[in-house]
């Protein structure tokens, strides 16, 4: 299985991979180490859904096998990114019974989290696929798992926000506290911005709307308006700038994500798809080795 748009290059994910493995398998696999001593035979196994979804992260799931040994051959049964439903099988694995066991919970946790990701995201992208918005995620994401959660997001029809601090210049409500104002941020920050990062205000107000509008912003977020004034926010930024590109984001649910790209805005951004998903249940089930 190749590697695909969306996910980090393996000389950036190994090393994470290393590390979660090294934190299930600790001093040794206890269990499978007692059962072989000696020469370890070859065994299949498959992975089978246990619920409708959207499956996402096989490649890092084969990548996981082949670090612990690259005898291990992992199928994907089908492509990242398409739905599957109970029973169907989604992986078959061939390889030495020790790998195929220590790399099981590691592999099984990552593509269960990512396909939750993936299946929830899937759900608010289909409520404004005919509209001309974009659904994006956000930086509210698991602590050493930004990259794939991030990549689960894409696999689920959404695209990326920025990935880090250093992305693009995202001035929020506490950095206008702490400048003393939108003029005083832009002020300050326009200095310091490399070329070419854009520039992004948080704003609640209409207020709040045209004093950006005055100093100038590449995107303007309109942060958790009542429908009624973003749609007038919405007008105004047209009106007055059409080159700057609205995004709206606070509170988005399934119930309002499609009311909320009615208004005319570029993006929608929201954490639910990672925040609120659940896991999507798979298992693995070893066949009978063979010596």
């Amino acid at each position: 299985m190749s590697i695909i748009a969306g996910l980090p290059p393996w000389v950036v994910m190994d090393p994470i991979l290393h590390s979660w493995l090294l934190e299930d398998i600790g001093r040794g696999d206890r269990a499978t180490g007692s059962i072989y001593i000696g020469e370890v035979p070859t065994a299949q196994a498959q992975w089978t859904a246990k619920a409708p979804g959207v499956i996402a992260g096989l490649p890092v799931a084969q990548r996981v096998f082949h670090i612990l040994d690259e005898k291990v051959t992992f199928e994907a049964q089908l492509p990242e990114g398409e739905p599957c439903h109970p029973g169907q099988v989604v992986a078959t694995l061939t390889g030495p019974i020790d790998a195929l066991l220590m790399g099981e919970r590691v592999a099984l946790n990552l593509v269960m989290r990512l396909s939750g990701i993936a299946t929830l995201t899937r759900q608010y992208a289909a409520k404004i696929a005919d509209l001309p918005t974009f659904l994006v995620d956000t930086r509210k994401t698991t602590p050493g798992l930004r990259l794939l959660e991030k990549y689960a997001t894409l696999m689920g029809g959404a695209r990326n926000h920025r990935m880090g601090l250093d992305d693009a210049v995202m001035i929020k409500d506490n950095h206008i506290a702490a400048a003393g104002g939108i003029r005083e941020a832009l002020s300050r920050i326009r200095q310091y911005v490399p070329y070419p990062l854009s520039i992004e205000v948080e704003t609640e107000t209409l207020d709040d709307v045209r004093e950006v509008l005055e100093h100038g912003a590449d995107i303007i977020m309109l942060d958790n308006m009542p429908l009624e004034l973003m749609h007038e926010a919405v007008q105004l930024i047209r009106a007055t700038n059409p080159s700057i590109r609205i995004e709206a984001s606070g509170n988005i649910t399934l119930d309002t994500i499609r009311a909320v790209a009615e208004t005319g805005v570029d993006y929608i951004s929201t954490s639910a798809p990672i925040t609120r998903s659940t896991w999507l249940d798979l298992s693995m089930k070893l066949k009978k080795p063979t010596v």
